[in-house]
């Protein structure tokens, strides 16, 4: 009997969902969590009458397209995605340079029109394309100092040699740091501590960036474009740059231009950490000198035991994992809180950042301080 009445139950929720709200104005069926977030999808696109519909606002239309993402199907959600484009008027937008030069450009824009890039109409790519790179060189001019200052002072901290051989003496900067040890009888300094050249001609820290592509992402996959690109500009930090859904793509070739970088990935699809960090595993040249920053909200499509085993794998080798669950100012993010637990008592920390303090986060951990107090 509770069979029959299962059965019945989703058949009424199969109809209310194709019917819409106005066919139940009473709300006599009720919609089961996942259903209901369906049905939130479905009616902020379809019903324009609907108050508080997708209207024209970037940060409703970022998270719309990262609710198509969690409960639809790829098939569907293309299909989804393309008629937000059609109903939203972005491809007019696009199609307008006036439009596109008045259009005031912000990270929610930005990552919309990554996440929508493969539906967006050949002519309009470009007009696109100019968007994105306004977001980014803005939040660029925001970002590049703080994050070369922060990381710049961690490093230089860290190549300082304390125990320098002889011909590896700054002997200027040893005799400064020991001048309160001058002894007059003796006419000279004792140099109670010795300060050596820093290391020099190989990198100091390499930084290996994990983004996941999945569309709840997208935002956070912008600013960790910005991040990785000044990352790259220096020359003491090894950077590497992976985006990953079900596949990997890594392109750190691209890091040089994080325009290139962004229209390079392909947001949306399923998620496989396993696999990202396996191919981390390859990459590794100098575990000690290693951070690995894994952006994803967790909700793991492949082997969650294998993911388990990858993180133990690169614990091990002395490799630094951080895992951010948001690279974003949206707040608290949705994500596996089972998944992150286990990560915590693997000692990852795991978390949201915000941008503005993520350069204090990567120096911290290049210093090898605690980086869980930015949980707080």
């Amino acid at each position: 009997m509770s069979n029959d009445k299962t059965t019945q139950q989703t058949r009424l929720e199969r109809w209310r969902l194709l019917l819409g709200r106005k066919a139940d104005p009473h709300k006599e069926v009720q919609l089961e969590e996942t259903a209901q977030g369906m049905d939130d999808v479905m009616e902020a696109l379809y019903d324009s009458e609907r108050e508080g519909g997708l209207g024209a606002s970037s940060p409703k239309v970022h998270r719309w397209l990262s609710d198509v993402q969690r409960y639809f199907p790829s098939s569907v959600a293309q299909v989804l995605q393309k008629d937000a484009i059609d109903r939203l008027g972005i491809e007019e937008i696009l199609r307008s340079e006036e439009l596109t030069e008045q259009l005031q450009a912000d990270v929610h824009l930005a990552s919309t029109i990554v996440a929508l890039k493969a539906l967006i109409p050949k002519k309009s790519k470009e007009s696109a394309r100019r968007l994105v790179e306004k977001v980014v060189r803005e939040l660029e001019k925001r970002l590049k100092n703080p994050m070369r200052e922060a990381i710049q002072g961690a490093l230089h901290r860290s190549a300082r040699n304390r125990r320098p051989k002889w011909n590896e003496i700054d002997w200027h900067k040893t005799i400064r740091k020991n001048l309160k040890h001058y002894q007059q009888d003796l006419n000279t300094i004792i140099p109670e501590q010795l300060i050596g050249y820093g290391k020099k001609g190989s990198s100091l820290k390499e930084v290996i960036l994990l983004c996941d592509q999945s569309g709840s992402m997208s935002e956070s996959v912008v600013y960790a474009s910005v991040f990785g690109a000044i990352l790259a500009s220096l020359r003491s930090i090894k950077t590497h740059f992976i985006a990953f859904d079900t596949q990997i793509a890594d392109l750190t070739a691209h890091l040089d231009d994080p325009v290139d970088l962004l229209f390079g990935t392909q947001l949306g699809g399923g998620t496989d950490i396993a696999k990202a960090l396996s191919y981390t595993l390859t990459l590794v040249e100098r575990p000690a000198d290693t951070i690995v920053i894994l952006l994803t909200d967790l909700f793991e499509g492949g082997s969650i035991a294998t993911t388990y085993e990858r993180v133990d794998e690169l614990n091990r080798m002395g490799v630094q994992v951080i895992c951010l669950l948001a690279l974003s100012d949206e707040g608290k993010p949705s994500y596996d809180k089972q998944v992150a637990q286990v990560l915590a008592s693997k000692e990852v920390p795991t978390f949201a950042c915000t941008p503005d303090r993520f350069p204090d986060l990567m120096a911290a951990a290049m210093k090898g301080e605690d980086v869980g107090a930015f949980s707080q």
